[in-house]
């Protein structure tokens, strides 16, 4: 693949894959939409994503009887475009990709942001965009594991695993519009498990960079983690 031509200021898009139901939640309605200090937890990750004056514009992915999206005052933001969602995290991020204005370069970056992260902070993505700006390829931002990791058989411990070479990834993850929809779509047309952008990557043989994050960059996957979403923004907007 050539390399990007970087000659010109770089332009960022960002793509928020939010057509899932968020079933571990056990809520009666997707996640995204649940109430957090006052707002949507979906509200608060488009207000830090759009607090980045680089950022173009934000495609956001919804399910196609998305009924709530409507209902938020920000549905009105012309700088936030819908786009329908696909069966798999993979076929969103692509639509969404596929939905860039034509005048999208294959060099333009792509940040893609997990509707269920709404703690990160502005620092942190800007981080990621400096750390990444002469990378061939592109990266995320992650944290070293700090638990102990244990492989389990039939709930039975088999080993302790070495956790010095691993981390947790997390999102924004960053990288060039063409690459990552050309990864995307051969993926999936091979019926490869893409569980983020970077494994897209990773199946063809590209190598993200691993930016440090904060471990404060929480996905709400469960109830409780709401309650530790709230405290952690609270923390956040006393020390901001």
């Amino acid at each position: 693949m050539n390399s990007p031509d970087i000659s010109q200021a770089p332009v960022y898009w960002v793509i928020v894959p939010a057509a899932g139901v968020g079933s571990r939640m056990g809520a009666n309605c997707p996640k995204q939409y649940l109430p957090l200090l006052g707002k949507t937890v979906l509200e608060h990750t488009l207000e830090r994503l759009q607090s980045i004056p680089l950022v173009k514009s934000v495609h956001l992915v919804l399910a196609g009887n998305d009924e709530f999206w409507l209902e938020l005052a920000c549905a009105n933001n012309k700088n936030i475009i819908r786009v329908g969602g696909g069966r798999e995290r993979a076929d969103s991020v692509l639509n969404g990709l596929n939905a860039l204005p034509a005048w999208a370069k294959e060099t333009d970056w792509v940040l893609v942001h997990d509707a269920a992260r709404p703690c990160v902070r502005a620092q942190e993505i800007i981080k990621l965009i400096e750390a990444v700006a002469d990378h061939p390829v592109g990266g995320i931002l992650g944290v070293p594991v700090s638990d102990t990791l244990k492989q389990v058989s039939n709930a039975t411990i088999d080993t302790t695993i070495d956790r010095s070479l691993l981390w947790q990834a997390q999102t924004p993850q960053l990288f060039r519009v063409g690459l990552l929809r050309n990864c995307l779509q051969q993926a999936l047309s091979e019926g490869k498990t893409i569980t983020d952008e970077a494994s897209a990557l990773e199946a063809y043989g590209y190598h993200p960079l691993m930016v440090q994050g904060r471990s404060d960059n929480i996905k709400i996957t469960r109830q409780e983690d709401l309650a530790i979403a709230a405290m952690l923004m609270q923390q956040q907007n006393n020390i901001d």
